[in-house]
């Protein structure tokens, strides 16, 4: 019997893939497609991405690949700063197309043995008390004890289970391409300077190679949007726009985007879960889609991971739904907010104007960018002793459920030292104990100027789970996350 069938070969399947087999799980992960679509539909990776990548030892890659990028402003395009001192080692968006992030991923995945198989499509599933039996469209059935789809926004997964995906139906839509252009770089330069002062969907990006990714908005909302648009099309809704159609020529892709937001109504069946874009959809502004299912399947992993292997605490798997869907609402809510202020009618720019203003402010600025680099997520972790109702900071220690930035050691940086997707009991006195889950916890005696707090506990994902000198609370948190002592 397989551990754990990913369904879906994008981002967050292959993080999610490679998560489960860093902790000895057998991941199968079955895509559709034969090959790579080689489509750059993602072009880049917020500050909590770069934090998840360099967590694992294999950030390096990635920065070798893109460029990093703090100068512009990423919400909705206003401003023109980031705010300085940001809570992360990694303050910036990197700029790499998901093409390459995919590819890497990929080789991240098989490296650590997990197995990828291509051209395979689910069509069916039946679960039981013991596990998940997939249907294949070449009539192969596999057995698993858990499957997850991370199969996009029309997933296969997702419908199978009946989960409902309400949410908001597209308004607007928009056109975008790679393909050759034949104008030269000042007519593009000029035209796009022009368009934008009154049209923010718009825009020709170098791609290399000869290939520039074209942004357009589209004449009306197709009525399915799985079919790609014509470059006919594209072409004349160039024209429309920009009055030139740049001699758009030999695309690479084709597809089309609305500003629909969906949510689904729950995260997990039975043993059947969904993250990613199988969970939630909204419009790419802030690039956040990408990124979120990233920071999905690096929840879930270590999670699933002690499920299959008998360790999991009660509650442990649905602490997943309960952390990561409303991330994904409030993302839902800022892109949406962020697409309105794109739009060329007069109320829309009325506000874009009064937001640029306001962004000069140094804490606006500073909570757009958390908010929109996912580096402002806390989750409620509540405390055990008063009740789930009650709030992190009720704990004892406001670090208690927000992510650690990789803090100066004496002997290194923090987050090498959680390469093997492990606990971290952090000591700076040499006085605390993990006794009884060594096999799941690393307790590291070392110090940082940058913490001030006796001891602290990270989760695999790198969540402050416990902190400070209160060592019942301490034993009681190895047993919330890791479940009973050895």
């Amino acid at each position: 019997m397989i551990d754990v069938i990913v369904v879906g070969g994008g981002p967050a399947g292959l993080l999610l893939a490679a998560e489960l087999r860093l902790r000895g799980v057998r991941a199968v992960l079955l895509e559709r497609h034969a090959e790579p679509a080689g489509e750059a539909r993602a072009l880049g990776l917020h500050a909590r991405s770069a934090e998840v990548l360099d967590q694992r030892g294999m950030l390096e890659p990635f920065l070798a690949h893109g460029e990093r990028v703090t100068a512009g402003g990423f919400f909705a395009g206003v401003g023109t700063r980031w705010p300085a001192g940001l809570d992360t080692a990694h303050p910036y968006v990197l700029a790499i197309p998901q093409d390459v992030t995919e590819r890497l991923l990929t080789e991240h995945a098989e490296r650590v043995g997990a197995e990828l198989r291509r051209g395979r499509q689910l069509v069916g599933l039946v679960q039981d008390a013991d596990g998940v039996t997939a249907e294949l469209a070449d009539g192969e059935r596999l057995r698993a004890r858990y499957l997850v789809g991370c199969d996009g926004g029309r997933s296969t997964v997702r419908k199978l289970l009946g989960i409902g995906f309400p949410g908001e139906p597209s308004r607007v839509e928009t056109l975008v391409a790679e393909c050759e252009l034949t104008a030269a770089p000042e007519e593009l330069a000029t035209t796009i300077a022009r368009v934008r002062r009154t049209e923010f969907r718009f825009g020709a990006i170098p791609r290399g190679a000869g290939l520039h990714r074209v942004i357009v908005p589209s004449g009306g909302v197709a009525a399915d949007r799985s079919v790609p648009p014509t470059m006919a099309e594209l072409r004349e809704r160039l024209r429309a726009v920009a009055g030139t159609d740049f001699g758009a020529h030999s695309p690479r892709s084709l597809s089309r985007f609305g500003d629909g937001t969906r949510l689904a109504e729950r995260y997990r069946d039975g043993r059947v879960l969904l993250a990613g874009d199988a969970a939630h959809v909204h419009p790419p502004t802030g690039g956040m889609g990408m990124n979120t299912g990233l920071q999905d399947a690096f929840n879930l992993g270590w999670k699933l991971a002690a499920a299959v292997g008998g360790r999991a605490p009660e509650g442990l798997l649905d602490s997943y739904e309960a952390e990561r869907r409303p991330v994904a609402a409030e993302v839902l809510e800022l892109s949406r907010a962020q697409t309105e202020l794109l739009l060329p009618e007069p109320g829309p720019r009325a506000v874009r104007k009064v937001l640029a203003d306001l962004i000069e402010f140094e804490e606006v600025n500073r909570y757009l960018i958390e908010k929109v680099t996912a580096i402002g997520i806390r989750y409620d972790f509540g405390d055990p002793a008063a009740g789930r109702g009650e709030r992190a900071a009720a704990s004892g220690n406001p670090l208690v459920g927000g992510r650690l930035r990789d803090v100066e050691l004496g002997r290194g940086r923090l987050y090498r030292l959680l390469h093997g997707g492990r606990g971290l009991l952090l000591d700076q006195t040499g006085e605390f104990s993990a006794a009884g889950w060594a096999d799941r916890v690393d307790h590291v005696v070392d110090v940082s100027e940058e913490l001030d707090v006796p001891a602290l506990l990270l989760r695999p994902d790198g969540h402050v789970a416990w902190a400070g000198d209160d060592r019942d609370a301490l034993r009681a948190a190895l047993g919330r996350w890791f479940g009973d002592p050895a």
